[in-house]
């Protein structure tokens, strides 16, 4: 059974509707990854009051993410004021005055005030509307962003399940890469000798500096022993900050940096072709690990 951790994604999607007298309204706010807290509104004109609140409140939610929230007004149609354009309706009247006695025969006034523009529809004051919908709009709000906060966290437990198994998979591959025959001490002991042997029957001779020189080179690269202890210090380092239940996502990447960094020298260390295939599965395995840590918050 996977164990579950306290993981966070970067990732989700919310929406609360609502409605008031004549008002209605629908705030939706979606998240994907993100490098820092980067939030874009789109707001309806008059209502940008509430951007301040939204940044407080998102704050107060997440540390990373790319969201957006959109907040969309619908008003009844009972909602206005008509009213005519008295200039443009005399402007037009006007006109005709001035036509007058042409063949043309003059325009009636009805015909005249179907001409738009004549008869316009006041909207209600956008700043008064806010005033009365600021209460249920801030509390729809808080809900879109709390729901919001626990789509991310289910998708955080789903992620967390992949990341586990996939630390099992390099756990398992390092177990592998230790058990290798090329890592054992006696086969590195009878390689090192037989390249020692190699320096020694050199011609010319090798002054006494230089060969201690290469003997240090040939220690240093036929062991991965070193290595293999970093890729484990580097796995329990990982489920240590998956427990830790907090935004943990730039951590782990730069952990990621890391296991590759001890793969890759696993890799060039190698001479023999079970260790380099073991080595190749751990890149691959880290690279999946790495694009799953992309989104984590």
């Amino acid at each position: 059974m996977a164990i579950l951790y306290p993981v966070v994604s970067m990732t989700g999607f919310a929406r609360t509707e609502g409605q008031l007298g004549g008002c209605s309204w629908t705030i939706e706010v979606k998240s994907v990854n993100g490098r820092n807290l980067d939030i874009r509104f789109r707001l309806p004109s008059g209502f940008d009051g509430l951007e301040a609140v939204a940044r407080t409140e998102i704050g107060r939610r997440f540390k990373r993410g790319s969201l957006n929230l959109a907040l969309t007004i619908a008003r009844a149609a009972t909602g206005g004021q008509v009213r005519i354009n008295r200039p443009l309706l005399d402007q037009l009247l006007a006109l005709a005055r001035d036509y007058a006695g042409e063949s043309a025969p003059p325009p009636r006034f009805e015909a005249l005030l179907g001409v738009r523009g004549v008869i316009e529809v006041v909207e209600e004051n956008e700043a008064a509307t806010l005033e009365g919908l600021e209460a249920p709009l801030t509390a729809d709000l808080k809900l879109a962003l709390d729901r919001l906060a626990t789509a991310r966290a289910e998708e955080g437990a789903r992620l967390a399940e992949v990341l586990s198994r996939q630390l099992e998979d390099i756990a398992a591959l390092v177990q592998a890469a230790s058990a290798c025959a090329a890592t054992q001490p006696a086969v590195l002991r009878e390689r090192l000798r037989t390249q020692l042997a190699s320096l020694t029957e050199a011609v010319p001779v090798l002054p006494e500096e230089r060969l201690a020189q290469e003997v240090a080179l040939l220690v240093a690269r036929g062991d991965v022993r070193e290595e293999l202890d970093r890729l484990r210090a580097h796995i329990a380092a990982a489920r240590d900050l998956m427990k830790a239940g907090d935004a943990v996502g730039r951590r782990l990447d730069f952990l990621c940096q890391e296991f590759n960094r001890e793969a890759n020298t696993l890799c060039s260390k190698s001479t023999d072709t079970e260790l380099t295939r073991i080595g190749l599965a751990l890149k691959a395995t880290i690279e999946q690990l790495r694009e799953q840590v992309q989104n984590i918050e």
